[in-house]
This record gives C-alpha cells, sequence and structure tokens, in this order.
C-alpha cells in the first residue's frame, strides 16, 4: 500500500472489480469505520467511481486503527469524547459541523444516538472476510451507517454477525469466523504497514500503487485522480503492446 506498493494482497481475493473492462488499476482505502471523515471520503468515493463506470479498478479496503489501545469491549462514548477532545462542548461542536457537512452528501449523521466507542478490529476482519465474496464495499457502507445513522455497537461480534446476515453473508459462517482470530493478524499488518508508508491520517485513497490523497475528497477531485491512474495505465499497457 501507498507509493511504494500495494501492500500483502496485491488485489488478489481481498480486491473488488469495479468499472469497465481491461486490467485497470488498484484503488486502495484505507480508513477506520468510526472515522466520520472516512464514511464521508468512502462516499464521495463512490460517487466519483458511479460517474466513471468505464474506468476498470480494483478497489481494496485497507484498515487503519485510530484506536489500537482501544479496550476489546471499547468505552462508552462520553469518555472517549472527553479524552479526545477535551470537553464534551468542544466534541459537540464538531459533530455539529461534520452533521451539517454530511447532509449535503447524503451522509444522516446521529451522533446522539452512540453510546460506545468500539474498537474495530473485529469490524475491520469482517470486511476482509466479505471481501472474499466481494461484499465488501456494501459491508463497509452498512457498518459506517450502523455506527453513525443508527448507533449501533460495531464492536459487539453478535451485532456484527447481524449486520453481516442483512447483507447477505451466511449467518453461522460469520459466527464462526467472528469467534476465530482469523483475518486478525492481517488486520494488524495492513495496519503497521500504512503507518510505515507514513500515512497517519484517514481516509486515504492510494490509486495505481503510485498516487496517494489524504481527507474526505470531493468527487470531483478523485474523480481527476482516477483519470490519472487511467491515462498512466493505458500508456503503459500502450508500450507493453509494442514492445510485445
Amino acid at each position: 500500500m501507498g507509493a511504494g506498493g500495494q501492500g500483502g494482497d496485491q488485489g488478489g481475493r481481498q480486491g473488488e472489480r469495479q468499472g469497465g473492462r481491461g486490467g485497470g488499476f488498484t484503488l486502495e482505502v484505507a480508513h477506520d469505520l468510526i472515522c466520520p471523515w472516512c464514511y464521508l471520503g468512502v462516499r464521495r468515493l463512490l460517487v466519483a467511481l458511479s460517474r466513471r463506470p468505464d474506468l476498470a479498478c480494483t478497489l481494496i479496503w485497507r484498515p487503519f486503527l485510530l484506536n489500537p489501545d482501544m479496550p476489546p469491549t471499547g468505552m462508552s462514548r462520553a469518555d472517549y469524547v472527553l479524552r479526545k477532545f477535551g470537553s464534551e462542548e468542544r466534541g459537540r461542536r464538531l459533530f455539529d459541523s461534520i452533521t451539517e457537512i454530511g447532509r449535503s452528501d447524503g451522509v444522516a449523521f446521529c451522533f446522539e444516538r452512540v453510546r460506545r466507542t468500539p474498537n474495530t478490529l473485529a469490524a475491520h476482519r469482517l470486511v476482509r472476510f466479505a471481501a472474499r465474496t466481494g461484499g465488501a464495499t456494501s459491508l463497509v457502507e452498512a457498518l459506517f451507517a450502523a455506527h453513525f445513522t443508527e448507533g449501533r455497537d460495531i464492536g459487539d461480534p453478535g451485532v456484527l454477525a447481524a449486520i453481516g446476515a442483512e447483507q447477505g453473508l451466511e449467518a453461522v459462517a460469520v459466527r464462526r469466523f467472528l469467534a476465530s482470530d482469523e483475518e486478525l493478524e492481517a488486520v494488524q499488518a495492513d495496519n503497521l504497514r500504512a503507518h510505515r508508508l507514513g500515512i497517519n491520517g484517514v481516509p486515504c485513497f492510494v490509486v495505481a500503487g503510485r498516487h496517494a490523497i489524504a481527507g474526505a475528497q470531493e468527487p470531483d477531485v478523485l474523480e481527476r485522480l482516477l483519470d490519472v491512474a487511467a491515462l498512466e495505465g493505458a500508456a503503459l499497457e500502450g508500450r507493453e503492446a509494442e514492445g510485445g
């Protein structure tokens, strides 16, 4: 992942094909599922992709743990806000601002419903599980909505199993997966790799392993970046064809 390369999966079973034909390029999204800016950034990315159905890319969801030391069962939202922002009032002002921004993007933030800040390790593991059958993108959106709009605890295995089932995953298989340590090392390795590559904030979009842009960028900005990657890919394919 990042300007020096893609990371462990190289597309592989974790990648979900988007758009047109041809070899295309990889599009990696470093994110955390409790990050409101990630929710906005992902929504805007999907808008950009929907505008360019001709572009072929492989979408790969990369975990970035904003709170790596979070207790397994999470903590109360009130305690988290106090620790992170110093005061409830400061947190409320920020949440009000994000809520207003979200409205223009069709994202319904309901921070007042959130009672716990979860540990997101299990949720990221479940995204990798869903990617095996091409369901990671819809699950990521569902997890964001569950946390930010519905106030569900996405660190709770029972809640995660329910969300997985709602997204069409086989319920028994999901419960068995969540009860194991499967994909735990992969999530931790991706998180460590992101930090080693200099990613210190999310969302971060890494396109074709060469271009990276951080923040909840507007769809127009992301669309231009996708176009650059597509043009570079086409030029490379042309050179390879001439050489062959």
